[in-house]
């Protein structure tokens, strides 16, 4: 290269910096904004709920009532009225529905997502991949309308015992609800997968079903398995449908047990709308759970996204 070609380099340099600057610190705002703005949310959680705990409330200030962190951490009767505030119960609420759409959405999910990467052609897979993503597009309220509309008039033909409200009909619209995002994330992983190995597969005498569940899924593993954890953690937090399908009496139920999702409960989510619109004493006791609340909600979403990145990280194939 030339003294001149070098000198225009430079010149070029010189005069792209305070463009490349300003670029630069426009992308770090927008970064550190969201830093900022996941800390202050995690930040609002820990002071407000720190004041409903008698631990904890005399170093926020606070002089009123306050609760039990083991009474709220282990009981299993949530009673507002009645200063009861066993966040078990809603816990137990909320663990059935993310177990009863887990049952329907994973393996639905993937029998999707090995269809559309091995099975469907290039113009079956243009059509259903954007009809998956519209499915998720859907507002939640209007699952939730679903369920309580449709899903449980048809489970009544089958459990007539079934109660309006049920746990059974939320699992149901909010695993439907999921099954886009298992389907997409899933189908996204399988296709990463090199053609080689499937063509060693089929050079082995494979057939196309020992391909796709025998090199292709096991190969796109730790995709798939970030795909179901992302999924139950939209159930865990999934708000409007349960609210609608579920019910609002709190309720300590057995997960495992398959007579309990005929009933109505109150997941987490919904116990916190239903805080939020009844008429409870900005300030007071009541008030405050819903931050107590929402803090035990954050750290399981937490603690689940965690070892998302943990198994994705610890399972990944590099090609």
């Amino acid at each position: 290269m030339s003294t001149d070609d070098l000198e225009t380099d430079l010149t070029r340099n010189t005069e792209n910096a305070p463009r490349e600057l300003l670029t630069r610190s426009f992308f770090f705002l927008c970064a550190a904004l969201s830093v900022v703005t996941t800390l202050s949310i995690v930040g609002l959680l820990i002071t407000e709920a720190s004041k409903f705990f008698t631990l904890t409330a005399p170093l926020m200030g606070v002089t009123g009532e306050t609760a039990s962190i083991v009474d709220f951490l282990t009981g299993t009767t949530w009673q507002i009225h009645s200063q009861e505030f066993g966040v078990l119960a809603l816990v137990s609420s909320t663990l059935m529905v993310t177990i009863g759409s887990a049952i329907i959405a994973l393996p639905l999910g993937v029998a999707t997502a090995i269809y559309l990467s091995e099975y469907a052609s290039t113009q079956a897979r243009s059509v259903l991949k954007p009809a998956l993503e519209i499915l998720a597009g859907v507002p939640t309220v209007v699952y939730g309308f679903f369920a309580l509309i449709y899903i449980t008039p048809a489970l009544e033909v089958v459990f007539p015992s079934i109660g309006t409200f049920n746990m059974l009909s939320a699992s149901i619209v909010v695993g439907i609800m999921i099954i886009p995002m298992v389907a997409s994330i899933s189908e996204d992983a399988m296709s990463a997968v090199p053609d080689e190995l499937r063509q060693a597969g089929y050079g082995m005498g494979a057939t196309k079903f020992d391909v796709s569940t025998g090199i292709v899924v096991p190969a796109a593993l730790s995709g798939i398995f970030s795909s179901f954890i992302l999924a139950l953690s939209r159930a865990i937090g999934e708000t409007m449908a349960v609210t609608v399908a579920a019910g609002a009496q709190a309720k300590f139920l057995n997960p495992l047990n398959p007579a309990s999702y005929l009933e109505g409960a109150l997941p987490m989510t919904a116990a916190m709308v239903q805080l939020l619109t009844g008429d409870i004493t900005g300030g007071g006791l009541a008030y405050r759970s819903l931050f107590a609340i929402g803090l035990v909600l954050f750290v399981i979403t937490l603690v689940m996204n965690v070892i998302s990145d943990y198994v994705s990280r610890r399972y990944r194939e590099a090609y």
